[in-house]
């Protein structure tokens, strides 16, 4: 066989390089976790954090390519601004007027949104029948930008109710207008925070989307004596791993998921639009992000 000469045979082999950009980006995990994946299988790979100022997202993004990137995530205050930078959008991306991962394709540029189905996953490992209640019905605590991708995996699954409840009842409003005029609407309604505790009766998953209980946050105020025990209650938040509703939950006998899982399931597809391997979340990347926050 012919061995390359001249230019072709001193080409260097380029490493994929991937990234998190958010502001701040400090706090990330992202780079834990991805860079555990690459050791796991032995994959040639970078994948770094970088701060990027709200005014030069346009030019970084521009910058990609010629960076050598392969693509990356995007989180706080970025997820809504990237889309008109950005080729092609996905259509969960374009649902939830959000993104937090790209990848090129050829030289396109491609944006989605992960965190719905990484909400989704995460409770298809831990409570793998959750999902299967015909005419299930949720609550989901709080409209934030959390709230929008988790609704919408809701709905994705069949559920036949999803009322959101939000401390200013205009914002949850807002989210199910957001649905309605994509005709996803009948399933959702809004009720007011006050009247969460009531609604808990014939609930078959409550799950907390707010920052309410989280480290530095005030507690998330909830009884759940009216709830069946038979209920699936979910927080977001993973610091501290067991918040005070998840606590309370557990301790009443309701089968309970934490947030952390959402976190690392989100960042699986964009692992393989990168670097060619659909990694697996283990006890072993759990155990090592949660020993970020005790080091």
């Amino acid at each position: 066989m012919q061995q390359p000469t001249g230019i072709e045979a001193t080409k260097p082999v380029e490493t994929p390089k991937a990234f998190v950009i958010g502001w701040p980006i400090s706090h990330s995990k992202s780079p834990t976790i991805h860079s555990h994946w690459l050791e796991q299988h032995n994959l040639a790979g970078s994948y770094e954090k970088i701060a990027v100022e709200p005014d030069k997202l346009e030019a970084f993004v521009a910058s990609l390519a010629d960076k050598g990137f392969v693509g990356g995530n995007v989180t706080i205050p970025h997820k809504e601004a990237i889309l008109p930078f950005v080729d092609v959008l996905h259509p969960t991306a374009k649902i939830l007027g959000a993104a937090n991962t790209l990848w090129f394709e050829g030289d396109k540029l491609y944006a989605d949104n992960t965190d719905g189905y990484g909400f989704l996953a995460n409770l298809d490992q831990h409570q793998p029948s959750w999902d299967q209640n015909p005419g299930a019905k949720a609550l989901v605590l709080g409209a934030g930008g959390a709230a929008r991708p988790i609704v919408h995996g809701l709905i994705e699954r069949g559920f036949e109710k999803v009322t959101v409840v939000n401390r200013t009842r205009q914002r949850a409003e807002a989210l199910a207008l957001h649905f309605e005029t994509l005709g996803m609407g009948k399933v959702i309604s809004v009720s007011d925070w006050e009247a969460r505790e009531s609604l808990l009766e014939d609930c078959d998953l409550v799950v907390n989307t707010s920052s309410l209980g989280m480290t530095g946050q005030p507690p998330l105020d909830m009884d759940l004596s009216a709830l069946p025990k038979s209920a699936l209650v979910s927080d977001i938040v993973y610091t501290p791993l067991i918040t005070g509703l998840l606590d309370q939950a557990q301790a009443r006998g309701n089968p309970i998921v934490d947030g952390l899982g959402m976190l690392l399931h989100q960042a699986v597809p964009g692992f393989e639009h990168w670097f060619g391997t659909r990694p697996q979340v283990t006890d072993e990347l759990r155990s090592l992000v949660l020993g970020m926050d005790r080091a």
